[in-house]
């Protein structure tokens, strides 16, 4: 009952402008911050652990930011759920389009790491291409529904189950479709090494790697970014990377730390901090969370 009156609630708030509802979510990230203690702390422990040269002022400032960044881009899916495509459109900018087009005749992975306007980047290249994405069923059936008609509704994308393995994505990506990626969380020890975020040691998946060298594929990061104000998201398209990958997995994958690192100093709060980005530790390291 609740999921049901807040999706209603979300599908309201939809039909008002851009910067009220961006104000309306920086609000309910302000509440965000005072009630979430659990999360709060945890987003406390992953600033202190990739900026401990920050001071406990800059942390909390910049924690306080998030949760409001985090707030306006939930109640922000209601235009991407239900807006008209030529709203859609308005929201989210795409820039660097030339650095896909350049290689657009070769399997291609975007590398979408995980910034709070991430689904804004995706459902945006929906809305005007067909890709293939990897999709984890929902437990809620009402949140499901609605999340699989978001990423749906525009451009039909092949959609593969995560149980299902790589296989389905690497045959879609060498049919000629891009490939939308999501790899820098913490999922376990399961096909993840451990190299540097930040200098702390996470666990990381290879999948960037592998899946470009079983697709012959060339990678071009996609990063989101919000914007400030009613002025929406713009998805940047990076160079593709050159002499990738390599003959080093643990290099590969820490290359690709590296770049995400680089994309979290320009825009602190809005990396995905509420996630246990350290939860799995090397063995006999000590528990962070």
């Amino acid at each position: 009952m609740l999921t049901r009156l807040g999706l209603a609630v979300i599908w309201l708030l939809h039909f008002l402008p851009l910067p009220l509802l961006a104000a309306l979510g920086r609000g309910v990230g302000w509440l965000l911050w005072q009630v979430a203690s659990e999360r709060r702390r945890v987003v406390f422990t992953n600033l202190q652990l990739c900026f401990p040269q920050w001071s406990d002022a800059e942390r909390s400032r910049v924690a306080r930011r998030h949760f409001q960044a985090l707030a306006r881009s939930f109640i922000e899916h209601g235009l991407l759920w239900w807006a008209a495509r030529e709203r859609v459109l308005r929201l989210i900018r795409v820039v660097g389009l030339e650095h896909w087009r350049a290689v657009a005749d070769r399997p291609v992975i975007w590398l979408a790491p995980h910034f709070v306007g991430l689904d804004m980047g995706g459902i945006r290249l929906g809305v005007e291409h067909h890709v293939v994405s990897v999709y984890s069923r929902q437990k809620n059936p009402v949140v499901d529904t609605i999340l699989y008609r978001g990423r749906t509704r525009f451009v039909m994308p092949e959609l593969v189950s995560r149980q299902e393995g790589m296989r389905g994505v690497v045959k879609a990506m060498r049919r000629g479709l891009p490939f939308y990626y999501l790899p820098d969380m913490d999922f376990g020890e399961r096909d993840s090494i451990f190299v540097p975020f930040f200098g702390v040691p996470a666990a990381t998946i290879t999948g960037l790697a592998r899946v470009a060298r079983l697709a012959g594929a060339v990678v071009v990061p996609a990063v989101t970014r919000q914007l400030p104000g009613g002025l929406g998201y713009e998805l940047t398209f990076y160079p593709a990377w050159r002499d990738f990958p390599s003959d080093d997995i643990a290099a590969d994958t820490r290359r690709m730390n590296e770049f995400i690192e680089e994309r979290v100093r320009e825009m602190p709060e809005q990396y995905y901090w509420v996630h246990k980005r350290f939860k799995t530790r090397p063995a006999g390291e000590p528990r962070y969370y």
